[in-house]
Order: structure tokens, then C-alpha cells, then sequence
């Protein structure tokens, strides 16, 4: 029986948040967010459970049929955003980069409910995230100075 793989564990930290779950990459200082179906699949990637087990677990949770396609679909968005252990190996049979229209359109209409989305953004690195503009440099909103103030003719930080 195919197992589900491994998700990574080092260098992402892992918020669960209402029904979804956010994860922060530290190493690519990406942020990814795992709708309500995409985090079931997620918490089931622990290299152990079956596909088959958690295809039957996620039925029941989402109380409709899931399909192994769809947490394949799931798995191969974790993959490609670098989310699982690197020894980790997926099914020859799965078909890379299926679009969430060809995923829907293979397992129909009551799929579009359990559709697994991953959502990514790049974050700024904290020396990014931190940069402002001292007093007196020029600016054209209050965010971009250090003192929260911009003001003045032509826009000064204060």
C-alpha cells in the first residue's frame, strides 16, 4: 500500500489558524497558506498513514468522497513548493503540475467542495521587513519612515 510521505519539519514554522494552516519557510522565506482541505491532507503526511486510509478519513471529515487524486493533487502543491522531506517519493502515476480545472474536471463537480489550496507568498527577510527611512530623507507615505511621520513639502521623514 502506497504510504503518504513526510512533511518537512525543519526550517518551517507552523501555525494552525481556525480551519487552515500557515507555514513560514525560514530557508526561502516563504509564506504558505493551506486552505481547510489542503491542511487535513497535510496532517495526514507524517509517512506512515496509507493514501487509502486517509482518502477514508478525509470522507469523513469533509463528509464527501475524496478521491486519491485529490490528496495526490494536495501532495504535489506541498512538493512543489518544497514543503516535504526530501526523501520523499510520489507515485510515478501522479501527473505533475495538474491544474485545479483538469483536477475538477476528472473527479467532477462535488470535488470543487474539497479542491486542496496552497497559497504562497514570498515575505520580506527581517533586514527587509525592518528598512525605513531616517529623518530628513525624502518619502511619499508615513510607512516608509522610521518615525511613522512624513511631512512637509515634497514628503520629509520627521
Amino acid at each position: 500500500m502506497q504510504k503518504m510521505p513526510q512533511v518537512r519539519k525543519s526550517g518551517l514554522i507552523i501555525q494552525e489558524v481556525d480551519n487552515e494552516v500557515l507555514i513560514y519557510d525560514q530557508e526561502t522565506n516563504k509564506a504558505h497558506c493551506l486552505n481547510q482541505t489542503a491542511a487535513k491532507v497535510w496532517n495526514y503526511c507524517d509517512g506512515e498513514t496509507t493514501v487509502a486510509a486517509a482518502c477514508s478519513a478525509l470522507s469523513r471529515e469533509l463528509e464527501t468522497p475524496v478521491d486519491e487524486k485529490l490528496v495526490w493533487y494536495a501532495v504535489d502543491q506541498f512538493a512543489k513548493d518544497n514543503l516535504l522531506e526530501p526523501e520523499s517519493t510520489l507515485p510515478a502515476f501522479m501527473i505533475p503540475g495538474m491544474s485545479r480545472r483538469q483536477l475538477v474536471r476528472n473527479l467532477g463537480l462535488a470535488a470543487i467542495v474539497a479542491v486542496p489550496l496552497v497559497t504562497s507568498i514570498v515575505a520580506p527577510t527581517p533586514a527587509q521587513a525592518a528598512t525605513c527611512q531616517p529623518p530628513g530623507a525624502s518619502c511619499g507615505t508615513s510607512a516608509q519612515c522610521c518615525s511613522g511621520l512624513c511631512s512637509g513639502p515634497g514628503g520629509t521623514c520627521s
